[in-house]
């Protein structure tokens, strides 16, 4: 079998190499290794590898901790030492704005680095298969491999286990949202919540008192069994309350550094109009409304929306303003109402925000804090703003999802 030596990553499960001039990416590799390979599969311009054996690890390589993996596709660079994930992260990320831009990021520090590189992940999310079984997809596949628990996770680790052996069949998916010392559990049902499916829900809580609530989702319709409601605190004096099954963060203490980074960036103050696209419940909009901002919110889920409109009240921003509806749409709106934010925040699902580009500066903003969980879309995003005369001032990683190759980016662009 050939060998071949792994000289760099990608932003995805694969280490790379050449056999005979040719790429070959190979999962659950880390530059450095020597590795004997078998050729798995070809994609035209390079080849999908598979370790057979290790010849010489990497001074980078550790056995992976959780001993799920790699069967589980959930973390694909467990293998990897910490530290060593983190300095990859910057090498990725400064190699995508060299190639995409020229610009020469220096990566040593260009990523923040997470408190806890295990236990950080307050949301987590559990397939669901015969007989209650609770895991998660294998690499590549939807094949279920069974866990009893995950190390990245935060909160209850049995309690997906008991509630799927209850729901049984009508349950799909059930995903775990750490509150301190107590979880929130939130099922979805492949049909809409019944009245046995509450008494069960209900039996659950009584029997573990970590739980605090659990919310039944089908069917077009969602139901709460016991107390859903958190209280996320973004900054030392802005606490977010929501319900659990509305989105967050999943690593709440590097979201802190984060919208402190944001904050920061934006000067934000009295003196500001801040139009925050996909807002969510206030992540960054109320931190910014607290400095005097007028801001504008906007986010297509109506429930976020709302919370984020209950919280500005709550705290007195009763001058911020949220509106649900899509983002393109409210921007467009926007710019025929002559509406000329300052600063526009774009915080994006991981497909980016491609429609949203051009109504966007053409409502002129002086600047644009793009904040992404995709490196390739922001690139992608970045390079059309260029077009209307946006430049990169500013580029920052911050390592939310530990163990993956996954990171959130922010980057400053200004009018020129």
């Amino acid at each position: 079998m050939p060998l071949v030596e792994i000289d760099s990553m990608t932003l995805g499960p694969y280490g790379i190499g050449r056999l005979d001039g040719k790429a070959v990416m190979v999962p659950n590799a880390v530059a450095g290794d020597l590795v004997e390979i078998a050729i798995a599969g070809e994609r035209g311009t390079h080849a999908i590898g598979r370790i057979e054996r290790i010849v010489r690890p990497s001074p980078r390589r550790r056995p992976a901790p959780c001993p799920f993996a790699p069967r589980c596709g959930g973390c694909d660079w467990q293998q990897i030492k910490y530290a060593a994930q983190v300095a990859f992260k910057g090498e990725l990320l400064a190699g995508a704005f060299r190639r995409a831009f020229g610009l020469e990021l220096d990566p040593r520090g260009l990523v923040e680095p997470a408190p806890e590189e295990f236990g950080y992940r307050a949301r987590t999310r559990f397939k669901v298969g015969a007989g209650g079984t609770v895991g998660f997809h294998a690499a590549a596949s939807h094949a279920l491999v069974a866990v009893d628990r995950c190390l990245v996770a935060a909160g209850n680790g049995a309690a997906p286990g008991a509630l799927a052996t209850a729901l049984g069949a009508r349950c799909a998916e059930i995903e775990t949202v750490a509150d301190g010392d107590r979880t929130i559990l939130i099922a979805s049902l492949k049909r809409a919540p019944q009245a046995a499916d509450r008494a069960r829900a209900r039996a659950i809580i009584a029997r573990d008192p970590s739980l605090r609530g659990i919310v039944l989702s089908g069917g077009g319709r969602r139901e709460i069994v016991g107390e859903a409601r958190l209280s996320l605190a973004v900054e030392p004096d802005c606490a977010i309350e929501s319900d659990a099954d509305l989105f967050s963060q999943i690593n709440r203490a590097q979201n802190c550094k984060l919208v402190a980074a944001v904050m920061a960036l934006g000067g934000f103050d009295a003196r500001i109009k801040l139009l925050d696209l996909f807002c969510g419940s206030g992540n960054f909009s109320l931190p910014a409304a607290q400095r005097g901002a007028g801001v504008v919110g906007v986010d297509a889920d109506a429930l976020a929306i709302a919370a984020a409109a209950a919280n500005a009240v709550r705290m007195g921003l009763g001058a911020a303003r949220f509106i649900a509806m899509k983002a393109q749409e409210t921007a467009r709106f926007l710019a025929r109402a002559g509406y000329r934010p300052d600063i526009v925040i774009l915080d994006p699902p991981r497909a980016g925000a491609a429609e949203l580009i051009e109504p966007v500066a053409r409502l002129r903003p002086a600047a644009i804090i793009y904040v992404a969980c995709d490196v390739a879309t922001m690139v992608r995003d970045l390079g059309a703003l260029a077009a209307h005369r946006y430049e990169i001032r500013h580029v920052r990683g911050f390592d939310f999802f530990p163990n993956t190759h996954h990171l959130e980016v922010v980057a400053h662009v200004l009018l020129t």
